[in-house]
């Protein structure tokens, strides 16, 4: 696949994607207006919705620029801004990901337990607090994706000046950030390893206790010869949460991927991986708008004064 066709195809992608978010966005700001209130649900989904239309803005404008005008990345505190940006929106985005598997998991799942019933009674006070971890822990990578895309760009100059040499070249600046720039190296596989496989773990055990859950809860209703639309509703909130694990769990593989691609020192993930990230944020935009009555109200809203 030539680099037209994939920027076409990852043009496609982020242009739905960030329509999709930023619908989900309008809809729940204009609630908010009238309302002048949101509930927890509603705070994740909103910033949810704001995290992954960045993402895919600042995504898109470094694969265009390193396919068609790959100079402008070359000028000074452009790539370190289009990186940290990225990397700040997409750490931010698993992470408010993986508060809404968990608050979807204490309020639906029921379980006995004291410690999640005092859960279920705080999730509501919690989730700001959730939300701000979320933002702070991804403040943290993009500062240092920052800090290390600066010592990439300095060390990369040092190494073309020492290549032709120039007077100036100083040999033992040029060591020190060799050394500078492998501990940031490891301090940025350190941050996104731990991010990437916190928030999956996050993911998976709500999904997994929440399936438990459900199958639990229709297996009394099938004892009791309750086949009616309740039984029907967990059936498809089952296969629903099967779908989300799968799709999730192919982007955590792209992710990873993705960091040792980096790690390698390579200038841009394979394309095949850069189509597949750009896909997951609308996708799992979509299923939550269909799963969302209000959001899913407001859609067949538009889709019909559309047809009209």
């Amino acid at each position: 696949m030539d680099f037209t066709a994939s920027l076409a195809i990852i043009t496609l992608e982020a242009f739905a994607g960030v329509w999709i978010n930023a619908f989900i966005v309008c809809v729940l700001g204009i609630g908010w207006v009238k309302k002048k209130t949101l509930n927890s649900n509603e705070k994740i989904l909103l910033l949810l919705g704001c995290s992954r239309t960045s993402f895919l803005c600042f995504s898109w404008v470094y694969i265009f620029l390193y396919i068609v005008y790959q100079n402008y990345l070359h000028v000074h505190t452009m790539l370190q801004l289009i990186a940290s940006f990225q990397n700040f929106f997409n750490d931010s985005n698993l992470w408010v990901s993986a508060c809404l598997c968990v608050f979807y998991c204490i309020k639906i799942a029921n379980f006995r337990n004291s410690f999640f019933i005092y859960l279920k009674a705080k999730i509501d006070k919690m989730v700001p607090w959730l939300l701000l971890g979320s933002g702070l822990l991804a403040l943290v990578v993009g500062i240092v994706t920052y800090d290390i895309t600066e010592t990439m760009q300095r060390t990369n100059v040092n190494e073309i000046m020492q290549n032709n040499n120039l007077n100036f070249t100083c040999p033992g600046n040029f060591w020190d950030a060799n050394i500078r720039m492998d501990k940031l190296f490891s301090r940025y596989f350190f941050l996104t390893s731990f991010g990437y496989a916190a928030s999956f773990m996050a993911v998976m055990l709500s999904a997994v206790f929440l399936l438990f859950s459900l199958w639990r809860h229709k297996c009394k209703m099938q004892t009791n010869s309750m086949k009616d639309l309740r039984l029907e509703a967990h059936m498809r909130a089952m296969k629903s949460i099967f779908s989300f694990l799968l799709i999730y769990s192919i982007n955590f593989v792209c992710l990873a991927l993705s960091v040792i691609y980096i790690m390698m020192n390579e200038n841009i993930v394979p394309l095949l991986l850069s189509i597949y990230l750009f896909a997951f944020p609308g996708v799992h935009s979509l299923i939550l708008i269909l799963s969302n009555p209000q959001l899913k109200k407001a859609l067949l809203k538009i889709l019909t004064f559309v047809k009209c």
